[in-house]
């Protein structure tokens, strides 16, 4: 999601970022329209999981080995239901940091209309993802009131490279797991399309929130780097654990006291976290992100 914070430039000035630029016209040439992509009418196989099997929470647990078939299927769906919610939850704070950067720059310049681009990536993108949660049978899955509160903390304050890098850990680990997710053939094929056109138009918004990552820290002090760096942190903690809602499991059958219990102790998740944000980690360290403050909460939410 492109957060322009530079100064704006004058009216017919070409733009010296050259990445918004090829980000726009990769755009143009393949982007999607889910309304049409997407197959909304055939109604939903329950023969299918929601999201590949190895990634629902219980995978490798002794109440996971006591399911039935359906019982897991039915769980994957509701799982990959919370993690398309808590995305339309995220997106929207983007959207409005991203639409408070701009307000009032020159909306000539490639970096305002990539943010344009990508405002307008996320409003489909939410939308795909609310109707795809909704023929998954799964409720409107909300955060923690608390992890509402703090998201509206954070869309208000962050900046710079603080609102570049928590993007890019929301989407980071999003992106690899529905990477698995639309390869897999065990997944209902809708939420198969949902995925790819997610990860191939995501692609581009990560690309330019590294760019945007180190360019302001280029610029940045010690101090104020040290500040972003747990604010960072703070954020990728309360995204992660809010990606899959407590009420998936009564929701899918089974006894929700014992699924939690059993999900926060499942060593075999934990790990699948940790490898999809290998990448994410050294990418953080090399811009010096990763502070000891910061590894506390990334270690909380079993993402090193």
């Amino acid at each position: 999601m492109a957060i322009s914070t530079s100064k704006p430039q004058a009216r017919n000035q070409p733009s010296d970022d050259g990445v918004a630029r090829r980000l726009l016209d990769s755009s143009a040439q393949l982007s999607y329209d889910p309304l049409t992509e997407v197959d909304w009418d055939t109604p939903l196989d329950t023969s299918f999981h929601g999201a590949s099997p190895e990634w629902s929470t219980l995978y490798g647990t002794a109440y996971w080995n006591e399911m039935t078939d359906a019982q897991r299927k039915a769980l994957t769906r509701q799982e990959a239901a919370s993690v398309a919610s808590t995305g339309i939850w995220f997106e929207m704070i983007l959207q409005q940091m991203v639409l408070r950067d701009i307000y009032a720059k020159d909306p000539t310049d490639d970096t305002v209309q990539w943010a344009l681009t990508e405002i307008a990536d996320e409003c489909r993108h939410s939308i795909m993802f609310a109707r795809g949660a909704k023929k998954l049978g799964a409720p409107a899955y909300r955060p923690h009131r608390i992890a509402v509160e703090l998201g509206r903390f954070f869309k208000t304050v962050a900046f710079g490279e603080a609102a570049y890098a928590a993007i890019l850990v929301a989407e980071e680990v999003l992106d690899v797991m529905q990477r698995d997710w639309m390869r897999d053939e065990r997944v209902v094929p809708f939420v198969r399309t949902i995925n790819n056109i997610h990860v191939v138009e995501e692609s581009r918004h990560m690309k330019f929130a590294r760019d945007e990552t180190r360019k302001h820290l280029a610029r940045a002090g010690r101090l104020r780097r040290r500040i972003h760096a747990l604010l960072i942190a703070v954020a990728a903690y309360v995204i992660v654990t809010s990606m899959v809602n407590r009420k998936v499991y009564a929701n899918a059958g089974l006894d929700e006291e014992r699924a939690i219990r059993e999900a926060k102790a499942n060593e075999h998740h934990k790990s699948m976290m940790r490898a999809s944000c290998s990448g994410l980690m050294e990418f953080l360290a090399s811009v010096g992100l990763l502070t000891r403050p910061a590894l506390y909460f990334y270690r909380r939410a079993n993402l090193i």
